[in-house]
């Protein structure tokens, strides 16, 4: 049999359903998998083994909730995540378990609720392993901003695995969760997909809900599943999505059946290549390769077509000021007083500056000054008006591309996972990390991230596909037909 962490969702799915292994030990395979690899990839923070979440809630551990699977599946429960092990973000709330979001100053901070991401999960059987490293408050491009330690490629031990969701990446390429959940704000999903050579979807603003994710900058994150291939994250997805009347800002739009919708061709599709996503600057092995899938997709039916996204300079700057300006509100309340560590001063301000002094890292220090500075008194037209401006222009810009092709396609990144230290000291260098992917946010569309090929150092590289909002299912669609023509999606690293 192959080994139990290889697995995919709907072969485990399927083997469970048949009796032939269990949630139980499928779980303890996933949970031995982390003991060996974690201590090198250092992907989790914490791992919910045992982890009791109060007496009420003795069984909502991983060993116990893969118990309470295989009772249900032999009472005739078959529902979409049954016994699947995932593991979470730690951006997302999750009740009696400790969720930090990769802050020294959150640390110790237990949440009272499950974000309703989370909830929905549960809700569909899934066990969870436990909560994931990343970049300190979603700020960064590598995870060497965590507040904790570094997480490490698993294709590659000496380089980042993308950020900042890193962890999230890391542990479905090491086979350490057979999916997992990251947030996205400008390319967070994508990019660290594209480094560990998974597969990965920002859905649409809107259309997964934000309610229990921490804020970084609350008009762009969205929470979307990381998976070994797109077929699972349509099951992940189709769970999570929809609607939520704790958050305002879901959408009621129906949440189609998105397996059922995987198994089309793609003959006279219209794909858009952006000429702006292909500029000087592009490492010429990632070019070749997502060329070379675009041609993949052209020998499948598709048509393509040349564009030109108008305003692509602005997008950079302007995603940067607003982001920046969402971070400096929504992070004002960490302050000692209503959340997690405190350190005692001589007197209020004193307590406030040495507790945001020691607890926020020096990325997080930087984004919410210069987000401070672009909403004073002064600047506020200056920067943060024109950034929003520039936003909407963006936004129309993307609904005149869509009016001509159904989906884009580009790059996710202009390089491939770069080394530990490599750029750290060159702020404007990582912030260039995500500059085919923020695009995407600042206009609310959806994006989906597949490996297409490797660089000349055996470094994954990723293709992302975007499409409208709403249209998920498109692009599940079309990830699906190009993995069933390609193979990158099957190959996984040597550790282990």
């Amino acid at each position: 049999m192959t080994e139990l962490t290889s697995l995919t969702i709907a072969e485990a799915l399927a083997l469970m359903r048949a009796g032939e292994i269990s949630a139980l030990e499928l779980t303890e395979a996933h949970l031995a998998r982390i003991e060996q690899l974690d201590p090198q990839i250092r992907a989790y923070l914490t791992v919910t083994a045992d982890l009791a979440r109060g007496q009420a809630q003795a069984a909502d551990e991983a060993r116990g909730q893969a118990q309470a699977a295989d009772e249900a599946r032999a009472a005739g429960d078959e529902r979409p995540l049954l016994g699947i092990p995932i593991a979470l973000k730690d951006v997302l709330s999750t009740k009696g378990i400790e969720t930090t979001c990769g802050s020294k100053i959150l640390k110790g901070y237990t949440p009272v609720f499950d974000a309703t991401a989370v909830a929905r999960l549960y809700e569909a059987g899934a066990v969870m392993l436990g909560k994931l490293n990343m970049d300190e408050f979603a700020m960064g491009s590598s995870t060497e901003n965590s507040g904790f330690f570094p997480t490490a490629n698993p294709w590659n031990l000496a380089h980042v695995p993308g950020g900042s969701s890193g962890g999230s990446a890391a542990a479905v390429a090491a086979n350490m969760a057979l999916a997992t959940l990251g947030s996205d704000t400008g390319g967070s999903i994508r990019q660290p997909a594209a480094f560990c050579g998974v597969s990965a979807i920002k859905p649409s603003y809107g259309r997964v809900s934000r309610f229990g994710l921490i804020a970084y900058g609350s008009s762009f994150d969205q929470t979307g599943p990381f998976a070994r291939n797109v077929e699972d994250l349509a099951r992940v997805l189709g769970v999570i999505a929809g609607q939520d009347p704790l958050d305002s800002t879901s959408m009621p739009q129906p949440v189609p059946d998105y397996p059922a919708a995987l198994g089309g061709d793609i003959r006279g599709l219209k794909i858009g290549l952006p000429a702006e996503y292909f500029a000087e600057g592009l490492q010429p092995d990632v070019e070749a390769a997502v060329r070379a899938a675009v041609a993949q997709l052209e020998d499948m039916g598709a048509d393509l077509r040349e564009l030109s996204f108008k305003h692509a300079d602005y997008c950079l700057p302007a995603y940067y000021i607003i982001a920046m300006a969402e971070a400096s509100a929504n992070l004002a309340r960490y302050d000692g007083l209503r959340f997690g560590a405190r350190i005692d001063g001589a007197d209020l301000i004193d307590s406030y500056k040495k507790t945001r002094g020691a607890g926020f890292g020096e990325e997080v220090k930087r984004r919410i000054m210069l987000g401070t500075y672009t909403l004073s008194a002064g600047y506020y037209d200056a920067y943060y008006g024109k950034a929003q401006a520039a936003r909407t222009l963006i936004r129309e810009d993307f609904d005149a591309l869509f009016d001509e092709v159904d989906v884009l396609i580009a790059p996710v990144a202009p390089s491939t996972a770069f080394k530990f230290g490599e750029v750290t000291d060159d702020p404007l260098r990582m912030i260039l990390a995500d500059v085919l992917t923020i695009s995407a946010n600042l206009a609310g569309i959806c994006g989906l991230s597949v490996p297409c090929g490797f660089d000349g150092a055996g470094l994954p590289i990723g293709m992302q596909i975007l499409g409208a909002p709403f249209t998920e299912g498109l692009l599940l669609q079309v990830g699906a037909a190009y993995q069933r023509a390609t193979d990158w999606h099957l190959r996984s690293p040597g550790v282990g």
